[in-house]
């Protein structure tokens, strides 16, 4: 085993972890849809943040070459995706039953998930910058990588205002495909 394998092993354990919470959090709000309002809110956070983990996950692999097998980036690594899997499991409720409506939780705790994504998402800057420098300035890493930035931070700053909220939800939604066909 190598040490991006061995280093992996843990992050992709995580990862996987956290894509399993999210996932499990959809399928106990399914199940108790006739019971509980999912909402948009709610689908679209889960959306946004399934979509930043696989793509975290995928820039693991791009670093794997670079990537030194030491304490810092190992417990760096657990740090960031433990917070991912925390942020996951915050997305929806436990018991989705004790809820009339979903969004009443996600006014309660989206915001500290987004907080939490924003940060996994700044460490993952810095560590490619550290790594490899600057990103390029061009348009496609000015409106892919860097809105990603104020988008997240204008959704977490204007959380009372639901429509702001959305719309910074369904531009950071969009970033994903774009990124793949841009």
């Amino acid at each position: 085993m190598d040490g991006f394998n061995f280093m992996f092993s843990l992050f992709g354990l995580l990862l996987g972890l956290a894509l399993a919470e999210g996932l499990g959090g959809l399928s106990r709000a399914i199940k108790a849809s006739h019971k509980v309002r999912i909402g948009y809110s709610t689908a679209l956070l889960g959306i946004f943040v399934s979509c930043d983990v696989v793509t975290f996950w995928m820039y693991g692999w791009t670093l794997r070459n670079v990537l030194p097998v030491n304490w810092p980036v190992l417990f760096g690594g657990f740090v960031v995706t433990g917070v991912y899997y925390v942020a996951t499991a915050l997305i929806f409720p436990d018991e989705p039953e004790a809820w009339d409506d979903l969004d009443t939780h996600f006014d309660k705790h989206g915001r500290k998930v987004l907080f939490g994504v924003m940060l996994c998402n700044v460490a993952l800057l810095a560590t490619t910058i550290a790594l490899f420098g600057a990103l390029p300035l061009t348009w496609r890493t000015v409106i892919v990588a860097w809105s990603f930035f104020p988008v997240s931070l204008a959704a977490i700053l204007f959380w009372r205002r639901r429509p702001v909220v959305l719309a910074c939800l369904c531009w950071l939604i969009a970033l994903y495909p774009l990124s793949l066909v841009w």
